[in-house]
């Protein structure tokens, strides 16, 4: 368990294994522990470097308001902190953002990016899209983090086989801290850098489950923005494909890894 800070935040992150870094970056209201499937398996090969974004898990919630760029900004600081150098970035849902966020910003710090049932914005557009946002801000405010958590569990792993995930789940949002939460909610929406993606320079792998909250169509559009890029359909899976597919998932990251560090060795 290791500290650094950046403006007056400290920000925790966990480290495994030797070789080439790879930062995992969590969801929404998630931690280093949206990863326990995988740590392991990466470990074997990499240098796995694992944050707890600003106002979750075991780093600092300071009571201000968030943004998807400063998030971005905390995970520079500790690629500097740790003076990495090119690293792999892998980003799970809202991590899949900050990842988007500094690939476009920053694209000489990667070696390559993994987007996992994500976005490159979040937009709203329609009517529809201003409504469903308000009624989820309004639940949000409204019900606690455990009532949330268990809400979840069940959209996530609906199967009567992943009652010990739904409880893991209900257990760790219960542990949320609500200003944070909403914090990091409101830093999502209306965020976006569709536009900037061909700055994004080097190899990325886009992974959606195939019952995702969004979309496989919403993924191919954006693929096609970026310059070098392919995607892979994970079957029977939701929103959280390391948790509920973790082998095809692991399987997945490191051949792409593996042949993204072949090719660099090459050159």
């Amino acid at each position: 368990m290791a500290y650094f800070e950046h403006e007056g935040c400290n920000l925790h992150y966990e480290e495994y294994g030797h070789g080439t870094p790879l930062l995992l970056v969590h969801g929404l209201g998630s931690s280093t522990l949206d990863w326990e499937m995988q740590i392991p398996a990466l470990a074997a090969h990499h240098r796995v470097i694992v944050p707890d974004v600003r106002g979750h898990g075991r780093s600092d919630k300071p009571r201000e308001r968030y943004s998807i760029a400063g998030f971005s900004a905390d995970l520079i600081a500790l690629i500097e902190h740790l003076n990495l150098g090119p690293a792999h970035l892998v980003g799970l849902s809202m991590g899949g953002m900050i990842a988007f966020q500094l690939a476009v910003d920053q694209p000489q710090l990667l070696k390559s990016l993994c987007i996992v049932n994500s976005a490159p914005e979040v937009k709203r557009r329609s009517r529809n899209d201003y409504w469903q946002w308000f009624k989820r801000w309004s639940l949000m405010r409204v019900l606690s983090m455990g009532t949330i958590g268990k809400a979840l569990g069940a959209k996530l792993f609906p199967k009567p086989e992943q009652a010990s995930l739904r409880q893991k789940i209900a257990a760790r949002w219960a542990k949320n801290d609500k200003h944070a939460y909403l914090a990091s909610f409101d830093a999502i929406v209306g965020w976006g850098v569709q536009e900037r993606l061909s700055r994004v320079s080097g190899p990325t792998l886009v992974v959606s489950a195939d019952r995702d909250y969004t979309p496989v169509a919403l993924k191919e559009t954006y693929v096609k923005l970026l310059p070098d890029a392919r995607l892979v359909v994970i079957a029977d899976s939701r929103h959280a494909t390391p948790l509920d597919q973790p082998e095809r998932f692991n399987q997945t990251l490191l051949e792409f890894l593996t042949a993204v560090d072949t090719t660099t060795q090459d050159h």
